[in-house]
């Protein structure tokens, strides 16, 4: 047998993302590597964003949005599928590159048939191992060529393992801004200009709006009565919310009461029009820090996933990124039994009517942003990725033939 060569086998890419903010990151990866290279050609995994970038979604990524054991367990198959379907793909194609995104567990056996197959490897925004499963580090220094990390104190962890990565930035900063400022907002949605704006972000997913949305609302109706009865709450609903979801969980006792709005568009444009914001624990916590909104971040889950992650998640002192970006506690953090309405309620009282206390707070968000980078992580990264590809001069063959 006698192998050819398609003349464009240097061009093809692979890149694996397994959730959404994966999804929405390795799409402006994407498009950055695509503006320096038009002829680059992508598959992988993914969603929708990774879909509108481009990529030839070989596995939708929407199947394997799974936490827990349980969970894991029962999309066993499609796992397995998954896997298949990428492996095969790699087999056939040898790319010049694999883009991995986050999502370790999945990622690293990937990595470690693509280190058989010869294929270069690039672990852009490498997994949280400085939080858990330290042992992966050296793993992920072994198996790839190039490791890219998006928050600031990541590169002295993995150098305290003796392997360097690049620092790139956080690639929310290029896409977190309001596009009204607050006075433009409230025009839009007819909200009276005098009025004390806070922000009620229970999350997107149903578990955490159940865990969190009552306790908000209560806090919401404490803290009208407290500081000031024209306070209006807004409630920003991801698409993939259902209404009657926000009703059911306590929406529907304090809408009659107290000045709450709930909207869809726009989200960050909501965030950035708010005096200050109580928050699930997650990446939000990091887009109101970029637009400089004072927050009190919460983080409740049932007790026995609580317990397993505090046996697998040591030494780390906060839960929140701002504070562990920070090294200090910046922004409040209310944990399990200690989310409460009274608890929110105090804490947003003091962001808002102690002025000594929110200039520090906001001057800690301003420190947070300057260390998040100045913009531009998309770009590094493609940068980063397109080196590998030229140092590489991959040799294998996209289709082989029989001559």
């Amino acid at each position: 047998m006698t192998l050819t060569f398609s003349a464009d086998q240097n061009k093809q890419v692979m890149i694996v993302s397994g959730e959404a903010s994966g999804d929405m990151h390795g799409a402006r990866l994407v498009r950055s590597m695509l503006n320096r290279d038009p002829d680059l050609v992508f598959c992988g995994m993914g969603g929708k964003e990774l879909r509108a970038a481009g990529v030839e979604i070989l596995y939708d990524a929407a199947g394997l949005a799974v936490v827990g054991i349980t969970e894991v367990i029962s999309h066993l198959g499609d796992i397995l599928s998954a896997r298949k379907a990428l492996i095969r793909r790699m087999q056939m194609t040898h790319p010049a590159l694999l883009i991995l995104i986050d999502y370790p567990d999945f990622n690293l056996l990937l990595a470690a048939k693509a280190k058989q197959l010869g294929i270069p490897i690039f672990y852009y925004i490498s997994p949280q191992v400085w939080a858990w499963r330290k042992g992966r580090t050296k793993k992920i220094g072994r198996l790839t060529d190039r490791i890219a990390v998006i928050l600031p104190f990541e590169q002295e962890f993995y150098a305290s393992y003796g392997i360097k990565v690049d620092f790139v930035g956080h690639p929310l900063v290029d896409g977190v801004h309001a596009r009204v400022d607050r006075d433009g907002f409230l025009r839009q949605h007819d909200i009276p200009m005098n009025n004390t704006i806070i922000g009620l972000l229970p999350g997107s997913r149903s578990k955490e709006i159940r865990n969190l949305l009552p306790d908000f609302l209560r806090a919401a109706a404490l803290l009208a009565d407290r500081i000031d009865p024209d306070c209006t709450f807004l409630i920003p609903k991801a698409s993939t919310v259902p209404l009657a979801l926000l009703r059911e969980n306590g929406l529907s006792q304090y809408e009659d009461r107290l000045d709450i709005r709930v909207i869809e568009e726009n989200r960050y444009d909501l965030m950035g029009a708010c005096e200050a914001v109580v928050a699930a624990s997650g990446t939000v916590t990091l887009e109101l820090a970029i637009l400089g909104v004072p927050t009190v971040v919460t983080y409740r889950v049932s007790p026995k996933t609580y317990q397993l992650g505090r046996m697998l998640v040591r030494n780390v002192k906060y839960f929140s990124l701002v504070n562990l970006i920070a090294g200090q506690q910046i922004i409040p953090e209310l944990l399990q039994d200690e989310v409460t309405p009274e608890a929110i309620a105090a804490k947003l009282e003091q962001q808002l009517i102690d002025r000594q206390h929110r200039k520090t707070l906001l001057n800690g968000l301003a420190e947070v942003r300057h260390r998040l980078g100045r913009g531009g992580a998309s770009d590094r990264a493609a940068d980063i990725a397109l080196e590998i590809i030229a140092s590489s001069g991959a040799t294998a063959p996209l289709h082989p033939t029989h001559e």
